[in-house]
């Protein structure tokens, strides 16, 4: 079959199969580690713990400096050996942290637990995002990317609700290790349902194999060569690849500044017990699943990845900026919303444009890269907003703080991406990078 033949020609499987699957894993990360956020307003009635507002940032943000150390082993890792079992062997060790989150009898053991689990949930990402790209061509990357991602407001529909029901029966300790459990009893399904690539999946058609092959071997063949002895250092030196993680680090600081206080801002407003906050906290997650469809498919459509990045992470800022100013806690809300759509709604199509620039030999290594070393902002993030709050009493300062670092990251992108023609592909290393 032609490469050229349109993927609705050919039977769409791969997303019903790969998608779910991928997302609903991810979904069970994603709730180890933010649930965080709705347990610690309620976590400072423990005598034990003792934290002040700085102490519970170090605690959100400290998963993010243990997140860093396998992110490019364990993209790596999936390229080299298998997505599938280095998925599954994090997913075993991350449920077992997790729970030990809720065994901890100390403010420091807690910090060790939180930096376990972001240790051994590092390396899940980039490798489905390596899983992701033996899957789906370029042209539906950015919809591929969105779907899975799917999973980040999703879980936080899913868990802030139910951390917050919980919390009404049992203490935070028990609800962490309840809520570590689910990734031990994804594992099975996992093992039983995904497959590395086309030609290992027993569900697919030939057709849509050959496909998904064809089309893969032609977008790869349109890439620079790679002298595979020096792509890993080619990468590292890559001026495209920097850019991508400095873009992505202040995207972070402020996507995870906002989310893992979101919790904290609305029980401020409201003064509401824990399962009134976890449905509130619900609603800006449920918007923002919308914004990121819509924005993926608008990507894909148009192959205008900068715009795509750019300007929802400059609609987020603004509404941060805005709801500084408002008392009204119905308005207050809604610009919450609108800050959701607008830092979540970038995922799908800032994580098309690595794959348009590098060969499949450093994909996976770069793509590792960018997350390691972007997501420590989600540590400086969550933790210069508590600094802030202690230091000034007011959430103000740290706020503005988050909306600036957006504008930044948004600026990058719009000044440092460079554009080319969607169908023409990069035929040389200091080639561009995507519209």
């Amino acid at each position: 079959m032609s490469p050229s033949v349109t993927a609705s020609a050919v039977p769409q499987k791969r997303w019903a199969y790969v998608i779910p699957v991928a997302a609903i894993m991810y979904m069970l990360a994603y709730l180890d580690r933010n649930n965080v956020a709705v347990i610690l307003p309620f976590i400072e009635k423990d005598p034990t713990m003792h934290l002040t507002v700085s102490d519970k940032g170090l605690v959100s943000g400290i998963f993010f400096v243990g997140y860093m150390f396998l992110q490019i082993p364990g993209a790596v890792a999936a390229q080299k050996w298998s997505a599938k079992k280095t998925v599954l062997i994090l997913m075993i060790t991350w449920g077992i942290a997790a729970m030990a989150c809720g065994l901890v009898a100390d403010r420091n053991q807690f910090l060790v637990a939180r930096f376990f689990l972001g240790v051994f949930e590092g390396g899940v990402w980039p490798a489905v995002l390596v899983l992701l790209a033996s899957w789906f061509p370029l042209t539906e990357r950015a919809r591929a990317n969105a779907l899975w991602m799917l999973c980040l407001p999703l879980s936080s529909i899913v868990m802030a609700p139910l951390s917050g029901v919980l919390l009404e029966s049992f203490s935070w300790r028990t609800v962490l290790i309840i809520e570590g459990i689910p990734p031990l009893l994804w594992a099975v399904v996992w093992w039983f349902a995904v497959a590395d690539r086309p030609s290992q999946a027993r569900w697919i058609t030939p057709a849509e194999r050959e496909y998904v092959e064809s089309t893969l071997a032609a977008e790869e063949a349109a890439k620079p060569a790679v002298d595979p002895k020096g792509g890993y250092q080619r990468a590292l030196r890559d001026p495209r690849v920097l850019l991508m993680i400095a873009i992505y680090f202040c995207w972070m600081t402020g996507f995870y500044g906002f989310s893992l206080w979101l919790p904290t801002v609305l029980k401020n407003l409201t003064g509401g017990s824990p399962i009134l906050v976890g449905w509130l906290t619900a609603i800006p997650y449920l918007i923002a699943l919308v914004g990121m469809v819509l924005v993926s498919r608008w990507s894909d459509r148009t192959a205008n990845r900068k715009l795509a990045v750019a300007v929802p992470l400059l609609i987020g800022a603004g509404a941060l900026v805005v709801g500084q100013f408002v008392t009204l806690p119905v308005v207050n809300i809604a610009l919450l919303c609108i800050a959701a759509v607008g830092i979540y709604a970038p995922y799908g199509p800032f994580w098309a444009l690595p794959a348009a620039f590098l060969r499949i030999e450093v994909l996976a290594f770069s793509m590792g890269l960018i997350n390691a070393l972007g997501n420590l902002g989600g540590f400086v993030g969550p933790y210069a907003v508590g600094w802030m709050r202690d230091a000034t009493g007011s959430d103000l300062i740290g706020y503005l703080f988050l909306a600036g670092i957006l504008v930044l990251s948004a600026l990058l992108t719009v000044i440092g991406v460079k554009t080319q023609q969607p169908s023409a592909p990069a035929t040389a290393e200091g080639s561009t990078v995507d519209a």
